[in-house]
């Protein structure tokens, strides 16, 4: 495995699974190599907002999620909570890259203190002690003085805070492309390709 091809993503119990499913589509499509972890209550937001019905074990969940993209097992691996030996949880071979979409703020405390309760929490230390890309994509509102707090502890230590709050410029007129503008900005950030948003400049006014 390339480190540099490949990247960590979880999908934590923010409501908002539409951003992480897509994400990993993005990311599979591109040819990278995804490490896949779901949290429990994510498990329960993709069943509540979407109609997919993830199945339990962590190869289920590979396997399921490769036929559903139609893209080759290989570039998927998936992590149940507790997999301290994964690859993610240790800085000798962890991707050089981790997105947490969507984000929530309980993740997000974690993170900011250093909790590494779950194998979620401790990919994302690991990107922080070896000084990695980790993006955040909570959505969450309003916020707290708490999760602000976080957010700027975060930012200072050099991860991206990246709300999923889309924009409107490219007058979007389904969810899809609403949920495609915050997923761009996220590929944008990866150094991904994408082509799935519009660029400022791009879009006619007409």
């Amino acid at each position: 495995m390339s480190r540099e091809n490949a990247v960590s993503v979880a999908i934590t119990g923010a409501s908002g699974a539409a951003y992480g499913l897509r994400l990993l589509e993005c990311l599979l499509l591109a040819g990278r190599t995804v490490h896949l972890m779901i949290s429990a209550p994510a498990r329960v937001v993709i069943a509540t907002e979407t109609e997919l019905q993830l199945p339990g074990r962590p190869q289920e969940v590979r396997l399921f999620l490769a036929e559903h993209f139609g893209i080759s097992g290989d570039l998927l691996h998936v992590y149940g909570r507790d997999q301290w030996m994964s690859p993610v949880a240790s800085g000798s071979s962890a991707p050089a890259a981790m997105v947490v979409c969507p984000c929530s703020t309980g993740t997000l405390s974690a993170i900011a203190c250093g909790s590494s309760r779950s194998l979620i929490e401790r990919a994302a230390d690991v990107m922080l002690k070896e000084r990695r890309k980790l993006i955040l994509v909570p959505r969450e509102t309003p916020l707290s003085a708490i999760h602000l707090e976080h957010m700027l502890k975060l930012t200072q230590l050099g991860v991206t805070i990246l709300p999923a709050s889309p924009g409107f410029y490219h007058k979007p007129t389904t969810v899809q492309q609403m949920v495609d503008f915050v997923v761009g900005r996220v590929l944008d950030h990866l150094g991904v390709e994408q082509q799935i948003v519009p660029r400022w400049g791009g879009v006619s006014n007409e």
